[in-house]
């Protein structure tokens, strides 16, 4: 054993011991060693996006998931710890129309550089299962069971609205829409209507929000309560506005009747005017004359499409000089065009009631729009001049102004309005849901072929199953001016299957969350061709444990718990939910330093290359650039990330300190859920612990052999000071089997260091059962800190001998507590006068309550706080403390 500890050295024996042997290979077949199977667990990340470079994101996930599975297996579970690649999507185009290398070859060679840092990081993973996102074997079956769905009902086509970049050509995601301008090309974006293919989510609204309310009690309960507001149930009332609006064929536009849907019909009353969207049929009627009101509906097409994006946003209309029909009162209503009103939810129109709802109340008083209050509370003026929170509380109040309506609260006005426009056969209550179904065409490049064939003669005609996969062909390069395939003869033409005739090939491609949504049902079940998942998915799923950033924690797991749903009623599956529990680790955090550039932009500096600047209290208040002291702003504590940079290379950290000094740190720094600020003391602290460690080993070498050479469990004749040293070990060890079970990492590293402490301050004789007492705990130390750090451990494990008693470290068997070293032979009671702590008394354990009594009266600080009174009565309270009270 080498005296120093040197980690690349160390680190390339055990990984190379660990690759000549498949040493994470998983088999569904796996027995203990009595021949009995073993019970399973699967633990998984959240697959990475093959970016380039891992990120200290990254290596804290898997290093969670690494300690997970390395502990399980060593209490006998058979874990399996797969990875895999989510490789289609924008990052790998963007970085095509910059480089001019194809998406394939950029992210293939980001792949292969990822897999080696894995690697090198020393994870647990069965490489065996490794699955590729834009691998055709892999996307075969998004597009086999996309066709099931079509067959089904489940997906269908309609006409989308879309955020569309006029210069790039190109339709943008939401989030490629910064200040209603494209991402790329700075141009206006314009809302167009394409068509495009959807998927029945909508179906499963209600199944989705029952479970997540009631049957997933592993899932932290922010993340429970995010997916409900996403799926967001409504109960209400729909109802129409009726009018006689016709269009130039003199036909009645949608029959006569404008539909809203409100979960305040309470207020129906005091209903001033209503909204449309730029998209609706009245709008599009009335522009048809209005130059004023077209151009206005022309601006309403440029920017995002989303809730999000429209809610901040000014809210901005102007009249249609149409008007509908009050239900119940018979009034003529104005119609509006609003930009805030959505074509996509619910019937694109709202009724506007600007006095109790506080978008309708700052639109009302933009437009003069008439504010009628409807609802009020006692002892509470209503003003029209400044919004209260009152105004817009259902649980508040009562309606006023509303006639035969007046007195009701919220919910007996609602049953009354309701009842009454069913009478008039206008409406009734109904319940809608926030969600809406899954668009997953993508008018891009870079992901999974839709099956689709275009004829002229029939229209769209699915893919013959047998002519699966389509596959994307991997050579072309996008320039930013649409999406490539449109230019690829050799993808485009093709047959129909219906007819023979010429036709074209569907150049959208699906979401990228189609990849994402059951990639871990796929490790379950590698290498099948003529399937999508089989038997071995029965074994391991449900998933016993996901883990991933709670940036994920709507639409990911929303997706992929829609499409575990689909595949259950399709027969492939027979569980509900795909994840059992949900680990949402936090960020990792780094300080960030920015000054303005004479441009105006902002230029950010690694915290590497810059020198704090403190008060006297050594808060920092500025930073100063090494290499020329010129000053930098500080802007506090931030996420990692490139844009800021500010992150750390984890492959420089590995190089320099080894993968095992980064694994520690971000396991030790903060709990698994909570944020990480980055420390580089605290990373020369996780260092300096594991040359600890090694020092002690080393230094103890020859006692350490000897003791795991001749370790037999006995412990009859053990002296005190190893007595001493056994209890301390167990009783840690306790406390980290416990901080194993609640996934508290932080502290089992926290108690390895203890252990390291204890056993460094112990003083021991030279005897054989002294030097099996330090091999028990030492043993002990190892086994706990291995999963953290498995390289070290491994490697001292083997060094020290453990390997020829318990065998490998990766399948020695988790260490028991000995609840016999725990029992001390004495044992310090609190000692109280009169309820005043006064001292300890150190007795016997297990001595009798008469003879506690006794030592208790004898004790000299009894005999000084009772000033010689004599003891009234003694109270024991066992194992803890004696009361004399006088």
């Amino acid at each position: 054993m080498q005296e120093r500890y040197i980690p690349y050295q160390v680190e390339a024996e055990a990984r190379q011991n660990w690759q000549s042997r498949n040493a994470y290979l998983v088999d569904e077949k796996a027995a203990a060693p009595d021949g009995s199977p073993k019970p399973k667990f699967y633990a998984c990340s959240m697959l990475p996006y093959p970016s380039g470079k891992l990120h200290m994101g990254h290596v804290r996930n898997y290093t969670i998931n690494d300690m997970m599975a390395r502990q399980l297996r060593m209490r006998g579970y058979n874990v399996l710890m797969p990875m895999g690649w989510d490789a289609f999507g924008m990052p790998a185009e963007n970085a095509a129309i910059k480089s001019g290398v194809p998406p394939a070859k950029w992210t293939y060679d980001n792949i292969a550089y990822m897999k080696k840092q894995m690697q090198s990081m020393g994870l647990a993973i069965d490489w065996s299962r490794e699955m590729c996102a834009c691998d055709p074997e892999y996307y075969r079956w998004n597009q086999w069971l996309f066709l099931k769905m079509l067959e089904k009902g489940i997906a269908y086509r309609k006409t989308q609205v879309v955020n569309w970049d006029p210069v790039d050509q190109t339709v943008l995601a939401n989030e490629q829409v910064v200040d209603g301008r494209g991402w790329r090309s700075g141009a206006l974006v314009e809302k167009r209507e394409i068509p495009g293919y959807y998927l029945r989510i909508t179906d499963y609204a209600e199944e989705l929000l029952d479970t997540v309310q009631n049957k997933l009690p592993g899932w932290p309960e922010r993340v429970r309560l995010m997916q409900e507001n996403w799926i967001g149930r409504s109960e209400g009332v729909r109802f129409a506005f009726t009018h006689d609006i016709r269009g130039e064929d003199g036909q009645l536009i949608q029959d006569g009747r404008m539909y809203v849907f409100t979960t305040r019909a309470d207020t129906i009353m005091g209903v001033t005017f209503c909204a449309v969207a730029p998209e609706h049929p009245l709008a599009t009627h009335a522009a048809r004359n209005n130059p004023e009101l077209a151009a206005f509906i022309e601006e309403c097409k440029k920017g995002g499409v989303t809730e999000a994006e429209l809610a901040t946003k000014e809210k901005e209309g102007l009249p249609t000089g149409l008007q509908v029909i009050h239900p119940l009162t018979g009034d003529a209503v104005d119609v509006w065009v609003g930009n805030y009103v959505l074509m996509s939810y619910g019937d694109g129109a709202v009724m506007g009631v600007p006095a109790h709802d506080e978008r309708d109340f700052a639109f009302a008083l933009k437009y003069g729009i008439p504010i009628r209050q409807v609802i009020g509370v006692e002892g509470k003026a209503y003003s029209t001049e400044q919004w209260q929170d009152w105004y817009g509380d259902k649980q508040q109040g009562a309606t006023i102004n509303s006639g035969k309506y007046d007195g009701l609260a919220h919910a007996a006005a609602v049953d009354a309005v309701a009842s009454d426009l069913e009478v008039k056969g206008l409406g009734q209550k109904q319940t809608t849901w926030r969600l809406r179904d899954w668009g997953i065409s993508r008018q891009r490049y870079w992901g999974t072929p839709i099956p689709i064939i275009h004829c002229p003669s029939c229209g769209p005609v699915p893919v013959p199953e047998k002519d699966l996969p389509v596959v994307l062909p991997e050579d072309l390069v996008p320039d930013g001016s649409g999406n490539p395939l449109n230019k690829s003869e050799a993808f485009l033409k093709c047959k129909c299957p219906s007819c023979g005739a010429d036709a074209r090939r569907e150049t959208d491609t699906m979401d990228t969350f189609v990849d994402s949504s059951w990639y871990f049902m796929r490790y379950t079940s590698p290498g099948n061709s003529q399937a999508m998942v089989d038997e071995r998915n029965d074994y391991w799923m449900p998933m016993d444990q996901y883990i991933g950033g709670i940036e994920h924690a709507v639409m990911h797991l929303l997706y992929a718990r829609f499409w575990t749903k689909v595949m259950r009623d399709l027969g492939l599956l027979k569980f509900d939910e795909p994840f059992t529990r949900l680990l949402c680790q936090g960020m990792v955090l780094n300080h960030i330093y920015s000054r303005r550039t004479p441009q105006g932009g902002i230029e950010y500096f690694s915290p590497q290359e810059v020198e704090n600047v403190t008060d006297a209290k050594g808060a920092v208040i500025g930073a100063k650039l090494l290499a020329d002291g010129s000053p930098v702003d500080y802007g506090g504590i931030g996420t990692m990330s490139k844009s800021k940079n500010n992150g750390v290379d984890p492959q420089s950290l590995m190089d320099t300190m080894g993968a095992d000094t980064a694994r520690l740190f971000v396991m030790f720094a903060s709990p698994p859920e909570q944020t990480l600020e980055w420390s580089e003391s605290g990373v020369e602290g996780s260092n300096r612990f594991l040359r600890r460690v090694w020092a002690f080993c080393h230094g103890n070498l020859e006692a350490l052999r000897a003791g795991a050479a001749d370790y037999n469990g006995n412990w009859d004749d053990i002296d005190e000071a190893s007595k001493t040293l056994r209890r301390e070990i167990h009783t840690l060890l306790r406390q980290a089997d416990y901080d194993y079970q609640r996934m508290q990492y932080n502290t089992v590293v926290s108690a390895c260091m203890k252990m390291l402490n204890t056993l460094e301050a112990a003083e021991l004789p030279d005897t054989p059962v002294a030097r099996r007492a330090l091999a028990d705990t030492t043993g002990i130390l190892l086994r706990v800190l291995y999963p953290a750090v498995p390289h070290v451990t491994w490697s001292l494990w083997k060094e020290l001998g453990f390997e020829a008693q318990f065998g490998d470290l990766l399948d020695a068997p988790w260490p028991e507590v000995d609840e016999a070293a725990l029992v001390a032979d004495e044992i310090d009671l609190v000692l109280q006068v009169n309820g005043k702590l006064r001292g300890n008394l150190r007795i016997a354990n297990g001595m009798e309550k008469a003879l506690i009594e006794q030592a208790a009266l004898a004790h000299e600080a009894v005999a000084r706080f009772l000033e010689g009174r004599p003891a009234k009565r003694v109270i024991v309270v066992p194992g803890k403390l004696v009361n004399v009270v006088g």
